[in-house]
């Protein structure tokens, strides 16, 4: 069981991590500092990733124990992918408090010039007492002026699709090494083409988009709040993603095991 809280932990600071990408690119357009902001993108990225590693073995772990007791371990799965759907709502709370903060390491990265620089002349304890100062509750104000209008409808369920395809891929992959244990090896191997399958939707069909309409703002032919507003949209819907995350567990599971054979 403490496994499996462990497991939920990093889920919850790998989804609110990468949703939170949306806020540090936000800063960068309300900074023009984009190139500045994708930099510190790829850091925060790779908090992700590192709590990914950890995971995995975990996660294995659980599938092992499930294997060797003879139970049923999709409730489990079902928990983790429910950490996910915590950890992006966390992130769209805390969407305006992270772009203030992102907006001052990005003044503080650019004074700095390096990564280490800043972490040795900007991170006091009275720079850290001072991050109170950047806290932003939503507010019903702001919430009021939350539009959908100019919107590209198509991105969000692009993007809903893929992160709930992000999400439930590797665990369904587990699931279905309990399914078919003969194929083992064969289903284990199959997670990185269903992961690299979820990574190239994300990164032709809708990264692009995002990068298009990013442009404009800082162009000046789209405003700040119509990009705001577009952030805050993708992260809605990568929430819905790991909703839809849930019905695909199984189902994708069972699609895999019945592949697996077919390769042999």
């Amino acid at each position: 069981m403490d496994a499996l809280w462990l497991i939920c932990l990093l889920t919850f600071v790998i989804h609110t991590t990468e949703t939170l990408s949306y806020a540090i690119r936000f800063a960068g357009v309300q900074t023009g500092r984009i190139a500045v902001a994708l930099s510190l993108v790829g850091i925060t990225l790779l908090l992700s990733r590192t709590s990914n590693l950890i995971q995995g073995p975990f996660t294995g772990g659980l599938m092992d124990q499930a294997a060797m007791l003879h139970t049923d371990p999709s409730w489990q799965l079902h928990l983790i992918i429910v950490a996910s759907s915590v950890g992006t709502l966390a992130a769209i709370v805390l969407f305006p408090t992270f772009v203030q903060i992102s907006k001052r390491v990005i003044s503080h990265l650019e004074l700095a010039g390096s990564i280490p620089q800043m972490l040795r002349t900007a991170v006091t304890v009275d720079s850290i007492r001072r991050v109170r100062h950047h806290v932003r509750i939503p507010s019903w104000q702001g919430i009021s002026r939350f539009r959908i209008k100019g919107i590209p409808k198509r991105l969000l369920l692009l993007n809903c699709l893929g992160t709930a395809i992000y999400t439930s891929s590797v665990l369904s992959v587990l699931y279905a090494t309990l399914l078919t244990p003969d194929y083992k090896a064969t289903v284990l191997m199959s997670s990185g083409m269903i992961n690299g399958f979820a990574t190239i939707f994300m990164t032709i069909l809708v990264d692009p988009q995002v990068a298009l309409l990013t442009e404009k703002a800082m162009q000046g032919k789209a405003t700040q709040e119509s990009i705001r507003d577009m952030y805050l949209w993708l992260m809605i819907s990568r929430f819905f993603g790991t909703v839809l995350a849930q019905l695909l567990l199984v189902p994708a599971a069972y699609w895999v095991a019945w592949l697996s054979p077919l390769f042999h």
